[in-house]
């Protein structure tokens, strides 16, 4: 039997013990090859007399497995496409028999008559706790901080298609699995054992030797669910009331989280209701058939992509040019200490590099400071950081108004208030102190990278560096280069970003680049439908069922409405619009300043807020600037609104596109969704487009929304050849690497 991920042997007691270790990588996954394997060794260990039971574990110290290579899982699962034509039914059970083959084969695992013991090292996520949970015991490590169990399948748009969705519940009860498998929670090794997912825990040099033990001493394990008088626990839905009112209150609760726009939420809800009610062996066929549904939606390939496989290209550094060696960073400078900076300062330091925070005074850089003190004081109280870490990394934050202090850093980043005179003044002051290698990084969310640039003596060392607030907790980094901003410029910043531990995208220079340009249509149609008479409540409502995590007044709330005036008057100014004019800044002239409301950080904009900075509700004097004409949302009209939002945003992103301010359609999908919450069922503003509509039916929904709503809606140039050529996003915009690969 010749394997190519696991090893195979049997000891003398005859027990067999096979050993997951892809070759190459760092971490196990369910490749193809790895299925192959245990549909091999599953073959071996039911038909050799010999083999009194098995053992599975890792040859990894990283852990067990990671679960599905979701690189592959397209062509595993099986598409049903043969050279040669098929019928509808031949095509379905193509595809059945292919999503089925691992499901058969742990099946067959469990029912083979010899005992199966799992040996868990490390993570057991996915597929990998599939495996696991199809042995009849498990035995995981209790020295491993990072060891993790889970079915996370649910996060990007699939559901376990492995059993997962049948054994658990079996195992724990419906109450207990449900919540897991929804929303894709991990939990450790206690936690597994305390529910029942694991039976034993042991040191990670043991567990092996503990499932051999286990194995020799029952000859005649069987799983729960074959024991003659099995009961799920806590009742299945048709015969215990209590599982009965679980099931309609998780309906309930996932529809009020997702409106319906995750339709693996919906089957996995499925899956479980229908198949807890039948024999193992049916529900099994079940998930399966809902598992092939899932994985063939488009938001299932469109999650995929964009929220798995680019999003880790994308924080390995896959947008890096090449040719340059990796720039270390030993000491980087802070200038402004506000919010934004402080932010800036704690990540670095917790990133271990040494800060230098600097403001107009020493005490406002050490109120800068204060921000770092409160975060780590929260995270030692709360067990997530200990008393010396949190002490090494506020000693890595050095306070100061004297620029001297950041000769030799490696990169600063400017961090002031959106006026280009102080920005310039900044620049000429930090550039004195620094060598012709250092890099000079702007944050600015809407100022030209290229303007700013003017004031620099080394144009080709300044970039654009765009974090988003608050810093700690938001994972992206918008990098801007300006017209002489040099490749190996760009390759640093990236360098940056990633020592940091955050994702970058690379988008060119522009007014409000890409981010900040695009977020603004959405609150802007928002605004829209305010100025036609639309109903607030229902502008909220319906921004937040389009798969936005919020509405577009209490976004606008968050951002500061005082800030969006400015900004959009700035805008108008350089674009040439009456601001004075314009519906959209009458209406938020008299906000801020007839009425004084300035959003969240006042307690009162579009919303009142409470003590807690929560919205408490719409402010109802809205209703004296606007006459509200329309105060009923069929399912029409919900539809027509939910269009506005998102084709508005994507038709922007279009625009950027084809004025070059995104090259790549990664950045386009990541940006979108990471930057300001574009639906990420949706997979991102490109995907949207590519997956979610197709090309030519988006164009024909822009120019009929253009039609009835404004030219704010109507397709460019690029779009319409796009669509005459029947090519979406990632076919004229591919990630740089397909380009060298095609163009090699």
């Amino acid at each position: 039997m010749k394997l190519d991920t696991f090893s195979f042997d049997i000891d003398s007691d005859g027990i067999a013990h096979a050993v997951f270790d892809v070759p190459g990588r760092s971490m196990n996954t369910l490749t193809g090859k790895a299925v192959a394997d245990i549909i091999a060794f599953t073959q071996e260990v039911a038909n050799n007399d010999a083999i009194k039971g098995l053992v599975i574990s890792s040859g990894k110290a990283s852990g067990f497995c990671a679960g599905a290579d979701l690189g592959e899982m397209g062509d595993r699962a099986g598409s049903g496409r043969a050279a040669e034509p098929r019928s509808e039914a031949e095509i379905k059970k193509a595809q059945f028999d292919a999503g089925f083959s691992l499901n058969k084969t742990l099946r067959q695992l469990e029912t083979c008559g010899k005992p199966v013991a799992v040996a868990l090292n490390g993570l057991a996520l996915g597929g990998g706790l599939e495996v696991a949970l199809a042995g009849h015991y498990r035995v995981a490590a209790n020295d491993n901080p990072k060891l993790q169990f889970g079915l996370p399948e649910a996060k990007i748009g699939l559901l376990p298609g492995a059993g997962g969705t049948q054994r658990l519940p079996r195992l724990v009860g419906v109450q207990t699995a449900l919540p897991l498998i929804l929303q894709g929670e991990s939990f450790n090794a206690e936690k597994a054992l305390a529910m029942g997912v694991v039976n034993e825990l042991a040191p990670s040099s043991e567990t092996v030797a503990k499932a051999k033990a286990w194995v020799k001493a029952n000859p005649k394990a069987r799983a729960p669910w074959d024991e003659k008088g099995f009961k799920v626990p806590g009742g299945v839905p048709h015969k215990s009331p209590g599982a009965g009112q679980v099931a309609t209150m998780a309906n309930a609760m996932l529809h009020a989280k997702t409106y319906g726009n995750y339709p693996a939420q919906l089957n996995i809800l499925s899956c479980v209701y229908e198949g807890i009610m039948v024999p193992i062996d049916a529900g099994l066929r079940i998930e399966t058939r809902y598992f092939i549904n899932t994985q063939q939606r488009p938001e299932a390939k469109a999650m995929i992509r964009s929220l798995f496989l680019s999003t880790q290209a994308l924080s390995k550094g896959a947008n890096r040019p090449a040719g340059y060696p990796k720039y270390e960073l030993n000491k980087v400078a802070v200038i402004g200490a506000g919010l934004m900076g402080a932010g800036i300062a704690y990540e670095q330091a917790r990133a271990g590099i040494e800060t230098i925070l600097v403001d107009v005074s020493v005490e406002n850089a050490e109120k800068g400071k204060d921000y770092s003190r409160k975060l780590v004081e929260k995270n030692v109280s709360r067990g997530k950081m200990t008393k010396e870490k949190g002490e090494a990394l506020l000693a890595l934050i050095k306070p100061t108004a004297n620029y001297d202090d950041f000769k030799g850093a490696d990169l600063v980043v400017e961090a002031v208030f959106e006026n280009p005179e102080l920005k310039a003044q900044i620049t000429k002051q930090a550039e004195a102190q620094l060598s012709d290698t250092a890099v000079m990084g702007s944050n600015t969310s809407t100022l030209p990278i290229t303007g700013l640039a003017e004031a620099s003596v080394r144009p080709a060392n300044f970039i654009g560096i765009h974090f988003f607030s608050p810093v700690e907790r938001m994972g992206l980094v918008e990098i801007i280069s300006g017209k002489e901003t040099s490749e190996e410029t760009l390759a640093k910043a990236i360098d940056y970003v990633l020592a940091i531990r955050k994702t970058p995208i690379v988008v060119n220079d522009s007014r409000g680049f890409y981010t900040s340009r695009c977020f603004g249509t959405y609150t802007q149609e928002g605004l829209e439908m305010l100025g036609e008479g639309i109903k607030p409540a229902i502008i909220e409502n319906v921004g937040r069922q389009s798969g936005m995590p919020m509405g577009p007044l209490e976004v606008s709330d968050s951002v500061g409405l005082d800030t969006a005036l400015k900004v959009g008057r700035q805008m108008a100014q350089a674009t040439g619009i009456d601001y004075g004019n314009d519906p959209r800044g009458q209406m938020m002239a008299w906000l801020v300043e007839d009425q004084g409301r300035v959003g969240r950080k006042a307690g009162k904009g579009f919303y009142d807020y409470d003590d807690k900075g929560k919205p408490a509700r719409l402010w109802p004097e809205l209703n004296t600037q606007i006459e509200v004409k329309v105060d009923e949302c069929p399912p029409a009209m919900k539809k027509e609104l939910i269009n506005r939002f998102l084709v508005r945003q994507a038709i922007e992103v279009a625009r950027c596109f084809e004025e070059g301010v995104i090259t790549d359609a990664r950045d386009a999908d990541i940006g979108s969704i990471l930057a300001w919450g574009f639906a990420p069922y949706t997979g991102g503003c490109a995907s949207y487009v590519d997956l979610i509509w197709g090309i030519k039916p988006f164009v024909e929904e822009a120019d009929r929304l253009a039609d009835a709503y404004g030219e704010r809606f109507r397709p460019g140039k690029l779009l319409r050849d796009m669509a005459a050529k029947g090519e979406g996003f990632y076919d004229r915009f591919p990630p740089a690497e397909v380009k060298a690969k095609a163009a090699a």
